[in-house]
């Protein structure tokens, strides 16, 4: 990974980072309603974009390293415990997406390179990969996925429908933007450390808020 690739990676996973404190509006026990679908599909959105500037495993990797670097941040500026749901969780999740994106995307890149229904496959199943998986998260926080009032559903299972259409349209869109996003990248080298500064300190100021 070149250098000015490695400065797009960690821009794409500051920008999700914020996105994510964005959407959160507050980190929360169990995410409310729609939202965790919401944020899986753009999740897989950024997750796509990183993996086209290079489709290398490690620009996934390090992109979700820095969207759960700054979920940590978000974290210690509410006061949270490092080892709370609230942020186990999201990094279990985006870890989840991470690998299921990677998985699925072994077989698109083998069977359906020119395929125009690609990215729709790809985006859908990673959603669904993760979705289904996210209940191991007990394996690692030694508490339960949050589930559906009043039922004993998984969130992530009962909202999963929501999340494969939602990344079926970003998954696509991440790999057609993706070409003209990575030329930002190759202008001036300050671009990128000023851009990731300005987002930690946007998500600064909106916890202050």
């Amino acid at each position: 990974m070149n250098k000015k690739t490695l400065g797009y990676v960690i821009l794409l996973g500051s920008v999700w980072g914020l996105a994510e404190c964005g959407l959160g509006i507050g980190l929360k026990a169990c995410a409310a309603s729609l939202s965790g679908s919401v944020m899986t599909a753009v999740a897989l959105f950024f997750i796509a974009t990183a993996y086209v500037s290079g489709r290398k495993f490690l620009n996934v990797a390090l992109a979700v390293a820095v969207a759960i670097l700054f979920k940590t941040l978000d974290a210690l500026m509410l006061g949270l415990p490092l080892g709370s749901t609230e942020v186990v969780h999201p990094a279990f999740a985006f870890v989840l997406e991470g690998a299921a994106f990677v998985a699925v995307g072994a077989l698109v890149t083998r069977f359906m390179q020119r395929s125009h229904m690609r990215g729709v496959f790809w985006g859908g199943m990673s959603a669904l990969i993760s979705a289904a998986a996210f209940p191991l998260v007990k394996a690692v926080s030694w508490t339960s996925a949050c589930v559906v009032p009043g039922s004993n559903v998984p969130t992530a299972w009962a909202y999963a429908p929501v999340a494969m259409v939602l990344s079926m349209l970003t998954v696509p869109l991440a790999l057609g933007m993706a070409e003209k996003a990575l030329r930002f990248s190759t202008k001036e080298s300050w671009r990128i450390p000023a851009a990731v500064a300005l987002c930690a300190a946007l998500m600064a100021f909106v916890r202050g808020i």
